[in-house]
Protein backbone atom coordinates (compact mmCIF):
# COMPACT_ATOMS: atom_id res chain seq x y z
CA UNK A 1 0.00 0.00 0.00
CA UNK A 2 1.10 3.74 -0.64
CA UNK A 3 3.42 2.87 -3.57
CA UNK A 4 3.00 4.86 -6.76
CA UNK A 5 0.30 3.75 -9.22
CA UNK A 6 0.84 2.75 -13.01
CA UNK A 7 -2.28 3.58 -15.15
CA UNK A 8 -4.21 0.94 -16.95
CA UNK A 9 -3.03 0.56 -20.53
CA UNK A 10 -4.42 3.10 -23.06
CA UNK A 11 -5.54 5.07 -20.33
CA UNK A 12 -8.96 3.76 -19.63
CA UNK A 13 -10.84 2.66 -16.71
CA UNK A 14 -13.83 0.96 -15.82
CA UNK A 15 -16.75 3.49 -14.61
CA UNK A 16 -20.75 3.07 -13.48
CA UNK A 17 -22.33 5.98 -15.80
CA UNK A 18 -25.62 7.46 -14.50
CA UNK A 19 -27.26 8.27 -18.11
CA UNK A 20 -30.39 9.98 -16.60
CA UNK A 21 -33.16 9.96 -14.34
CA UNK A 22 -34.81 6.84 -13.40
CA UNK A 23 -34.78 3.35 -12.64
CA UNK A 24 -31.74 1.20 -12.64
CA UNK A 25 -31.08 0.71 -15.98
CA UNK A 26 -29.85 4.25 -15.98
CA UNK A 27 -26.53 2.90 -14.68
CA UNK A 28 -23.98 1.77 -17.18
CA UNK A 29 -20.45 0.16 -16.63
CA UNK A 30 -18.70 1.60 -19.21
CA UNK A 31 -14.95 1.68 -20.00
CA UNK A 32 -14.08 5.36 -19.95
CA UNK A 33 -10.66 7.38 -20.30
CA UNK A 34 -9.10 7.59 -17.40
CA UNK A 35 -9.26 11.70 -16.32
CA UNK A 36 -6.16 13.78 -15.95
CA UNK A 37 -5.64 16.11 -12.86
CA UNK A 38 -5.90 20.05 -13.74
CA UNK A 39 -3.95 22.34 -11.72
CA UNK A 40 -3.98 22.07 -8.27
CA UNK A 41 -5.81 18.64 -8.66
CA UNK A 42 -4.85 14.76 -8.17
CA UNK A 43 -5.57 12.03 -9.65
CA UNK A 44 -6.94 9.16 -6.77
CA UNK A 45 -6.66 5.54 -8.17
CA UNK A 46 -10.65 4.18 -6.15
CA UNK A 47 -9.75 1.31 -3.08
CA UNK A 48 -13.18 1.52 -2.33
CA UNK A 49 -16.53 3.94 -2.45
CA UNK A 50 -19.28 4.02 -0.12
CA UNK A 51 -23.07 4.02 -1.69
CA UNK A 52 -25.52 7.04 0.23
CA UNK A 53 -28.88 8.00 -0.03
CA UNK A 54 -27.37 10.46 -2.52
CA UNK A 55 -26.98 8.41 -4.91
CA UNK A 56 -30.51 6.99 -5.13
CA UNK A 57 -32.41 10.47 -4.37
CA UNK A 58 -29.95 11.94 -7.40
CA UNK A 59 -30.93 8.57 -9.73
CA UNK A 60 -34.68 8.96 -9.30
CA UNK A 61 -34.96 12.70 -9.39
CA UNK A 62 -36.09 13.04 -5.81
CA UNK A 63 -34.55 16.36 -4.98
CA UNK A 64 -36.64 17.96 -7.67
CA UNK A 65 -40.22 19.69 -6.46
CA UNK A 66 -41.74 17.21 -9.00
CA UNK A 67 -41.06 14.97 -6.28
CA UNK A 68 -44.53 15.67 -4.46
CA UNK A 69 -44.69 13.24 -1.87
CA UNK A 70 -40.69 13.60 -1.36
CA UNK A 71 -40.54 9.59 -0.33
CA UNK A 72 -37.66 7.82 -1.91
CA UNK A 73 -38.80 5.43 -4.67
CA UNK A 74 -37.40 4.40 -7.76
CA UNK A 75 -39.32 6.23 -10.75
CA UNK A 76 -39.76 5.92 -14.37
CA UNK A 77 -36.75 6.30 -17.01
CA UNK A 78 -35.76 9.88 -18.20
CA UNK A 79 -32.87 10.29 -20.44
CA UNK A 80 -33.35 14.14 -19.91
CA UNK A 81 -32.90 15.93 -16.38
CA UNK A 82 -35.48 17.66 -15.05
CA UNK A 83 -34.72 21.96 -14.84
CA UNK A 84 -34.20 21.48 -10.77
CA UNK A 85 -33.17 17.86 -10.16
CA UNK A 86 -29.64 19.23 -8.71
CA UNK A 87 -29.78 19.12 -5.08
CA UNK A 88 -28.62 22.42 -5.67
CA UNK A 89 -31.85 23.44 -7.42
CA UNK A 90 -30.32 23.74 -10.84
CA UNK A 91 -30.59 20.84 -13.39
CA UNK A 92 -28.66 17.80 -13.20
CA UNK A 93 -25.64 17.01 -15.94
CA UNK A 94 -25.96 13.77 -17.53
CA UNK A 95 -23.52 11.63 -18.45
CA UNK A 96 -22.10 11.96 -14.53
CA UNK A 97 -19.87 9.54 -12.50
CA UNK A 98 -21.77 9.21 -9.15
CA UNK A 99 -20.06 8.47 -5.58
CA UNK A 100 -19.35 10.92 -3.17
CA UNK A 101 -17.35 8.59 -0.12
CA UNK A 102 -14.03 7.23 -1.35
CA UNK A 103 -11.08 5.87 0.02
CA UNK A 104 -7.87 5.84 -2.84
CA UNK A 105 -4.47 6.25 -3.60
CA UNK A 106 -2.89 9.65 -5.51
CA UNK A 107 -1.69 8.37 -8.73
CA UNK A 108 -0.87 11.68 -10.42
CA UNK A 109 -0.40 15.03 -9.62
CA UNK A 110 -1.43 18.30 -11.54
CA UNK A 111 0.82 21.23 -11.94
CA UNK A 112 1.07 22.87 -8.53
CA UNK A 113 1.08 19.70 -6.50
CA UNK A 114 3.76 18.54 -5.16
CA UNK A 115 5.02 15.27 -6.72
CA UNK A 116 5.62 14.06 -2.95
CA UNK A 117 2.05 13.13 -2.72
CA UNK A 118 2.14 10.59 -5.63
CA UNK A 119 1.30 7.15 -3.02
CA UNK A 120 -0.58 8.98 -0.73
CA UNK A 121 -3.72 6.77 0.91
CA UNK A 122 -6.36 9.59 1.22
CA UNK A 123 -9.77 10.08 1.93
CA UNK A 124 -11.69 12.57 -0.52
CA UNK A 125 -13.76 15.44 1.60
CA UNK A 126 -16.60 15.35 -0.94
CA UNK A 127 -17.50 19.00 -0.62
CA UNK A 128 -15.95 21.13 -3.00
CA UNK A 129 -15.41 24.47 -1.51
CA UNK A 130 -14.47 26.75 -4.64
CA UNK A 131 -13.69 30.41 -3.08
CA UNK A 132 -13.23 29.55 0.85
CA UNK A 133 -15.97 30.65 3.30
CA UNK A 134 -18.45 31.37 0.70
CA UNK A 135 -20.88 28.26 1.06
CA UNK A 136 -23.44 29.79 -2.04
CA UNK A 137 -20.48 28.66 -4.31
CA UNK A 138 -19.79 25.17 -2.63
CA UNK A 139 -20.34 21.37 -5.16
CA UNK A 140 -20.19 18.08 -4.34
CA UNK A 141 -17.54 15.43 -5.61
CA UNK A 142 -19.91 13.16 -7.56
CA UNK A 143 -23.02 15.01 -8.23
CA UNK A 144 -21.47 18.63 -9.50
CA UNK A 145 -18.29 16.46 -11.06
CA UNK A 146 -17.47 12.88 -11.52
CA UNK A 147 -16.88 10.39 -8.32
CA UNK A 148 -15.81 7.55 -6.95
CA UNK A 149 -18.00 5.14 -9.19
CA UNK A 150 -14.94 4.68 -10.79
CA UNK A 151 -11.32 3.02 -10.51
CA UNK A 152 -9.85 6.86 -10.63
CA UNK A 153 -11.34 10.61 -9.81
CA UNK A 154 -9.81 13.85 -10.02
CA UNK A 155 -10.59 16.01 -7.25
CA UNK A 156 -8.56 19.43 -5.87
CA UNK A 157 -5.24 18.59 -3.97
CA UNK A 158 -7.11 20.26 -0.71
CA UNK A 159 -9.81 17.68 -0.87
CA UNK A 160 -7.90 14.61 -1.14
CA UNK A 161 -6.80 14.11 2.60
CA UNK A 162 -3.99 12.36 3.84
CA UNK A 163 -4.87 9.34 6.16
CA UNK A 164 -2.86 7.59 8.54
CA UNK A 165 -4.98 4.22 9.89
CA UNK A 166 -4.70 0.16 10.25
CA UNK A 167 -7.97 0.50 8.97
CA UNK A 168 -8.70 -1.75 5.37
CA UNK A 169 -9.51 0.35 2.38
CA UNK A 170 -13.16 -0.70 2.61
CA UNK A 171 -13.32 0.37 6.19
CA UNK A 172 -11.95 4.12 5.61
CA UNK A 173 -14.74 4.39 2.39
CA UNK A 174 -17.50 4.17 5.06
CA UNK A 175 -16.37 7.41 6.88
CA UNK A 176 -16.90 10.94 4.71
CA UNK A 177 -20.17 11.49 3.24
CA UNK A 178 -22.20 9.56 6.66
CA UNK A 179 -19.50 11.08 9.22
CA UNK A 180 -19.00 14.11 7.83
CA UNK A 181 -23.35 14.84 7.82
CA UNK A 182 -23.65 13.20 11.13
CA UNK A 183 -20.94 15.56 12.86
CA UNK A 184 -22.11 18.82 10.92
CA UNK A 185 -25.23 18.06 12.71
CA UNK A 186 -23.92 17.83 16.31
CA UNK A 187 -22.30 20.72 15.30
CA UNK A 188 -24.60 22.94 14.20
CA UNK A 189 -26.92 21.83 17.38
CA UNK A 190 -24.19 22.23 19.16
CA UNK A 191 -24.41 18.93 21.39
CA UNK A 192 -22.63 19.51 24.69
CA UNK A 193 -21.65 17.03 27.59
CA UNK A 194 -24.97 15.12 29.18
CA UNK A 195 -27.01 16.43 26.70
CA UNK A 196 -30.12 14.61 26.09
CA UNK A 197 -30.39 13.52 21.74
CA UNK A 198 -32.38 11.68 19.94
CA UNK A 199 -31.11 10.26 16.39
CA UNK A 200 -34.13 9.19 13.78
CA UNK A 201 -32.92 6.31 11.19
CA UNK A 202 -30.13 5.42 13.42
CA UNK A 203 -29.42 2.12 11.66
CA UNK A 204 -28.29 3.96 8.26
CA UNK A 205 -25.02 5.63 7.53
CA UNK A 206 -25.76 8.95 9.00
CA UNK A 207 -27.54 7.96 11.87
CA UNK A 208 -25.38 5.18 13.10
CA UNK A 209 -22.43 8.00 12.82
CA UNK A 210 -24.74 10.16 14.69
CA UNK A 211 -24.92 7.70 17.43
CA UNK A 212 -20.95 7.03 17.82
CA UNK A 213 -20.23 10.77 17.33
CA UNK A 214 -23.14 11.91 20.49
CA UNK A 215 -21.64 9.67 22.52
CA UNK A 216 -17.62 10.88 21.35
CA UNK A 217 -19.13 14.62 22.64
CA UNK A 218 -20.31 12.75 25.77
CA UNK A 219 -24.11 12.84 25.40
CA UNK A 220 -27.03 10.82 25.82
CA UNK A 221 -27.74 9.05 22.86
CA UNK A 222 -31.57 7.27 22.45
CA UNK A 223 -31.55 5.66 19.03
CA UNK A 224 -34.61 5.70 16.68
CA UNK A 225 -34.55 2.54 13.98
CA UNK A 226 -36.41 -0.97 12.83
CA UNK A 227 -36.70 -4.02 15.15
CA UNK A 228 -33.39 -6.01 15.59
CA UNK A 229 -30.72 -3.26 15.18
CA UNK A 230 -30.89 -2.69 18.68
CA UNK A 231 -27.59 -4.72 19.59
CA UNK A 232 -25.59 -2.90 17.38
CA UNK A 233 -26.60 0.54 18.10
CA UNK A 234 -26.29 -0.05 22.09
CA UNK A 235 -22.65 -1.19 21.36
CA UNK A 236 -22.26 2.00 19.28
CA UNK A 237 -23.35 3.72 22.52
CA UNK A 238 -27.44 4.45 22.56
CA UNK A 239 -28.54 4.15 25.54
CA UNK A 240 -31.86 3.49 24.55
CA UNK A 241 -33.27 2.33 21.24
CA UNK A 242 -37.02 3.06 20.15
CA UNK A 243 -38.66 1.40 17.54
CA UNK A 244 -39.00 3.27 13.91
CA UNK A 245 -42.00 3.57 14.11
CA UNK A 246 -43.06 4.51 17.84
CA UNK A 247 -45.24 7.27 19.47
CA UNK A 248 -42.00 9.17 20.51
CA UNK A 249 -43.85 11.61 22.48
CA UNK A 250 -45.70 8.88 24.57
CA UNK A 251 -42.46 7.11 25.10
CA UNK A 252 -40.24 10.18 26.32
CA UNK A 253 -42.82 12.90 27.03
CA UNK A 254 -42.96 16.04 25.95
CA UNK A 255 -40.37 18.67 26.26
CA UNK A 256 -37.66 15.92 27.45
CA UNK A 257 -34.85 16.38 25.40
CA UNK A 258 -32.30 19.29 23.81
CA UNK A 259 -31.23 17.92 20.82
CA UNK A 260 -33.26 15.93 17.65
CA UNK A 261 -30.73 14.91 14.77
CA UNK A 262 -33.23 14.05 12.04
CA UNK A 263 -32.27 11.95 9.41
CA UNK A 264 -35.76 10.69 8.62
CA UNK A 265 -38.35 13.72 8.50
CA UNK A 266 -41.75 12.29 7.65
CA UNK A 267 -45.00 11.39 9.88
CA UNK A 268 -42.91 11.79 12.77
CA UNK A 269 -41.61 15.49 12.48
CA UNK A 270 -44.26 16.64 14.65
CA UNK A 271 -43.52 14.26 17.42
CA UNK A 272 -39.62 15.68 16.93
CA UNK A 273 -40.31 18.99 18.09
CA UNK A 274 -42.93 17.62 20.70
CA UNK A 275 -40.16 16.12 22.63
CA UNK A 276 -38.09 18.77 22.12
CA UNK A 277 -37.56 20.90 25.55
CA UNK A 278 -37.88 24.69 25.34
CA UNK A 279 -34.69 26.25 23.76
CA UNK A 280 -34.39 22.75 22.10
CA UNK A 281 -32.28 22.58 18.60
CA UNK A 282 -33.41 20.87 15.83
CA UNK A 283 -31.05 19.59 12.69
CA UNK A 284 -31.89 17.77 9.90
CA UNK A 285 -29.87 16.42 6.99
CA UNK A 286 -31.61 13.78 5.28
CA UNK A 287 -35.82 12.81 4.78
CA UNK A 288 -36.01 9.45 3.53
CA UNK A 289 -39.65 8.71 4.95
CA UNK A 290 -40.75 12.08 3.09
CA UNK A 291 -39.26 15.33 2.77
CA UNK A 292 -43.02 16.99 3.17
CA UNK A 293 -43.84 17.68 7.06
CA UNK A 294 -46.34 18.86 9.01
CA UNK A 295 -45.10 22.18 11.11
CA UNK A 296 -47.52 23.30 13.57
CA UNK A 297 -45.65 27.04 13.88
CA UNK A 298 -46.74 27.80 17.68
CA UNK A 299 -44.51 24.69 18.77
CA UNK A 300 -41.32 26.65 16.56
CA UNK A 301 -41.92 29.90 17.96
CA UNK A 302 -43.50 29.36 21.78
CA UNK A 303 -40.74 26.86 22.78
CA UNK A 304 -38.34 29.34 21.35
CA UNK A 305 -36.57 26.09 18.93
CA UNK A 306 -33.77 26.75 16.63
CA UNK A 307 -34.41 24.21 13.82
CA UNK A 308 -31.23 23.57 11.49
CA UNK A 309 -31.25 22.59 7.98
CA UNK A 310 -27.23 21.15 7.19
CA UNK A 311 -25.66 20.11 3.89
CA UNK A 312 -22.49 22.06 3.58
CA UNK A 313 -19.69 22.12 6.82
CA UNK A 314 -17.18 23.88 7.93
CA UNK A 315 -13.98 22.89 6.14
CA UNK A 316 -12.38 22.23 9.79
CA UNK A 317 -14.72 19.33 10.44
CA UNK A 318 -13.06 17.12 7.75
CA UNK A 319 -9.94 17.71 9.37
CA UNK A 320 -11.11 16.95 12.72
CA UNK A 321 -12.84 13.75 11.42
CA UNK A 322 -9.60 12.12 9.90
CA UNK A 323 -8.22 13.07 13.51
CA UNK A 324 -11.07 10.48 14.97
CA UNK A 325 -10.42 8.09 12.91
CA UNK A 326 -6.16 8.07 13.08
CA UNK A 327 -6.83 8.64 17.51
CA UNK A 328 -9.90 5.31 17.22
CA UNK A 329 -11.84 7.59 18.22
CA UNK A 330 -15.06 6.27 15.86
CA UNK A 331 -15.29 2.67 14.65
CA UNK A 332 -16.19 2.25 10.95
CA UNK A 333 -19.33 -0.25 10.42
CA UNK A 334 -19.43 -1.69 6.84
CA UNK A 335 -23.12 -3.76 6.33
CA UNK A 336 -21.60 -5.33 2.93
CA UNK A 337 -19.12 -5.30 -0.04
CA UNK A 338 -20.15 -5.10 -3.31
CA UNK A 339 -17.83 -5.15 -6.60
CA UNK A 340 -18.45 -2.29 -8.73
CA UNK A 341 -20.05 -4.08 -11.68
CA UNK A 342 -22.65 -5.36 -9.60
CA UNK A 343 -23.97 -1.61 -8.04
CA UNK A 344 -27.30 -2.37 -9.08
CA UNK A 345 -27.38 -5.58 -6.23
CA UNK A 346 -25.50 -3.01 -4.07
CA UNK A 347 -28.46 -0.04 -4.72
CA UNK A 348 -31.15 -3.16 -4.33
CA UNK A 349 -29.78 -4.51 -0.85
CA UNK A 350 -29.16 -0.42 0.00
CA UNK A 351 -32.88 0.33 -0.43
CA UNK A 352 -34.37 -2.84 1.55
CA UNK A 353 -32.85 -0.89 4.74
CA UNK A 354 -31.77 -4.19 6.41
CA UNK A 355 -28.61 -3.50 6.87
CA UNK A 356 -26.68 -1.14 10.14
CA UNK A 357 -24.51 1.20 8.30
CA UNK A 358 -22.45 1.20 4.83
CA UNK A 359 -22.58 -0.60 2.25
CA UNK A 360 -19.06 -0.30 0.19
CA UNK A 361 -18.30 -1.09 -3.58
CA UNK A 362 -14.67 -2.25 -4.47
CA UNK A 363 -13.85 -1.34 -8.21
Amino acid sequence: MGAAVSLPPAGMMLAVVLKGHGDFGQLELRRVPIPLPGPDEVLVRIAAASVNNTDINTRIGWYSRAAATGVETTGTDATASLPDSAWSGAAFQFPRIQGADACGYVAAVGAGVAPTRIGQRVLIDPILRGTPGNAALATYFGADRDGAFAQFATVPAINACPVKSALSDIELASFPCSYLAAEHMLSRAAVAPADRIVVTGASGGVGSAAVQLGRRRKARVIAVASAGKEAVLQELGAERVLARDADLTALLGRESVDVVVDCVGGAQFPQCLQILRRGGRYAVAGAIAGAIVALDLRTLYLKDLSLYGCTIPEPALFTQLIGYIERAEIRPLVSATFALPDIVAAQQAFLQKRHVGKIVLVP
